[in-house]
């Protein structure tokens, strides 16, 4: 659609013009009444004359004018008519980048790209494999903050680093921390716990790689570590101590992290830790305006407990193919045993 100002007989008209066709004529804010004799040619009454307007040559930035059925002039389109054109190349350009900010597509693009980068590591089955782990790992801490009615984001894949389920809100309580940091193994307990009955009922040894491998990944997540989930009960159950016993034992994570990834090689560990440090100092220099409420001793040995039950679980399913004649199946227990 272009848009087109011009004056006639020092009267101010507006031209809609769509595909070389006028479409609407305004004068002094009013449409006026026309007709369409013929393709691309309008006419209208002005001051007891019949004015033609010919729009067959409007992509050569031009219109001829008619006055009484005879040729008066030919009119060159003003820049403003150019500059809707920009403006709608600028209007389609901003709407793609909306597009491609919106959440949606962002989630599918890093989900494509997680499967796409774990494939070409190591197999499209196997990437597919770790995004459904991650995707439920991800989906129990999202239940856990819609429990608490916390709203939410979704969850994001981050390509070779893993996923994250995103809030719009704060949490309030150290309690509400556990329980949204417990829920993401918990649910991947769930995953390795069905992935062995799939296993025995169907004998595919594909089943037997999800559990293993959701029990891996969540045992690794529970690492007493920020911002792992383990370090974040770590750090409520410590905070809610004292000030210095949260300090002390978050500080020993950071410590027990450096080891780790030290004789293993686990650079991207570091990264972890380096964000982990950062948050430890934060929650330490604003414990006098904690707006967080700590956790009773109840609450304390409460969360020790679904802790060690939730690591517990996932040990139990790595022994459980400690023993397998594949190698894939019985590596992790291999790796937590040395």
């Amino acid at each position: 659609m272009i848009k087109v100002d011009l004056s006639l007989a020092e009267q101010p008209f507006t031209l809609m013009i769509a595909d070389q066709q006028v479409v609407k004529i305004f004068h002094d804010q009013q449409v006026i009444a026309f007709e369409n004799p013929r393709e691309n040619y309008v006419e209208f009454m002005l001051d007891e004359q019949l004015i033609g307007i010919d729009s067959s040559d409007v992509n050569q930035q031009s219109i001829a004018l008619f006055v009484d059925n005879q040729f008066a002039t030919q009119l060159a389109l003003p820049v403003a008519a150019q500059g809707e054109s920009k403006k709608g190349f600028l209007g389609l350009a901003a709407l793609g980048f909306k597009l491609f900010k919106s959440a949606k597509v962002v989630k599918v693009a890093l989900a494509s790209a997680s499967v796409a980068g774990y494939a070409w590591l190591f197999t499209i089955e196997f990437a597919l494999m770790l995004i459904a782990c991650l995707v439920i790992h991800e989906y129990g801490h999202l239940r856990a903050m819609k429990y608490f009615g916390i709203k939410t984001k979704g969850i994001y894949l981050i390509p070779f680093v893993g996923g994250l389920a995103v809030s719009d809100d704060k949490i309030t309580t150290r309690w509400q921390d556990v329980v949204i940091s417990l829920m993401g193994p918990a649910f991947g307990l769930f995953t390795s716990v069905f992935g062995v009955v799939l296993y025995y009922a169907t004998e595919m040894e594909i089943f037997a790689g999800v559990a293993v491998l959701s029990a891996l990944l969540n045992l690794f997540n529970l690492l007493p570590i920020l911002p792992l989930d383990g370090g974040h009960v770590l750090k409520s159950i410590s905070f809610s101590m004292r000030s210095w016993v949260g300090l002390s034992v978050c500080l020993l994570g950071v410590l027990f992290g450096l080891w780790l990834s030290y004789t293993f090689g686990l650079m991207l560990l570091v990264f972890f830790l380096f964000v982990g440090a950062l948050e430890i100092v934060f929650e330490w220099r604003g414990r006098h305006y904690s707006h967080l409420l700590p956790l009773d001793k109840y609450g304390q040995g409460f969360s020790a407990v679904m802790y060690a039950l939730v690591v517990a679980g996932h040990v139990a399913v790595m022994m459980h193919f400690a023993d397998s004649e594949n190698a894939i199946l019985s590596l992790p227990m291999k790796i937590l045993s040395s």
